[in-house]
């Protein structure tokens, strides 16, 4: 944690971790022990801990979905760009210490799907099948919105099987999102020329 953070920044980073670590039922004490700030601070800053759940999560949700998704940059055919999500969920998960998703971890642990962290959790997820449902059109998928929703659950899946078996996933979603796109016909293009 940089020394030069305000408070603010050191609360959400050190929520931020220890949020995904060890569950949002952390207590407020050990949070703020992590960040080197008091309760009285803390509570200045955020009206409440379901207050800093929400933000923690949305300062983090940035940086973790760059981490999956290919740049405007990358110019790779749409079904490449999608499959891109699935390998780096591979290599995410081969790094060690994943805990899951951090979106469906807080939802899950919340339970409440009208608590603040839930919503922030629900936005980000949101994203990501936004993203996949922008590559599909590209892609000139016939039904991009279903095939959207499929391909998220499939990565949802790999993480939570990820986490229950304790061991990496080695392609098997990369595997199954190519056969998904296989038979909605969203192809390689080599193999899309082959077949017409």
């Amino acid at each position: 944690m940089s020394t030069s953070a305000t408070p603010r920044e050191r609360l959400l980073e050190a929520a931020g971790e220890l949020f995904y670590s060890d569950g949002v039922n952390i207590g407020v004490d050990a949070l703020c022990r992590a960040a080197g700030v008091s309760k009285k601070s803390m509570y200045q800053l955020f009206r409440s801990k379901d207050e800093l759940i929400a933000e923690s999560l949305a300062a983090r949700g940035p940086l973790y979905q760059s981490m999956l998704r290919p740049g405007p940059e990358d110019e790779r055919p749409p079904r490449d760009r999608i499959l891109a999500v699935f390998e780096r969920q591979d290599d995410i998960v081969a790094e060690g210490n994943f805990l899951g998703c951090p979106y469906v971890a807080t939802a899950v642990e919340l339970k409440d799907p009208e608590h603040p962290g839930s919503v922030v959790a629900r936005h980000f997820k949101q994203q990501l099948t936004d993203y996949f449902h922008r590559e599909l059109v590209k892609a000139g998928a016939d039904d991009p919105s279903t095939l959207a929703v499929q391909l998220t659950m499939i990565y949802d899946g790999g993480a939570a099987r990820a986490v229950v078996r304790a061991q990496e996933l080695g392609g098997i979603g990369v595997l199954t999102a190519g056969a998904l796109l296989d038979a909605a016909g969203v192809r390689a293009p080599e193999l899309a020329g082959q077949l017409n």
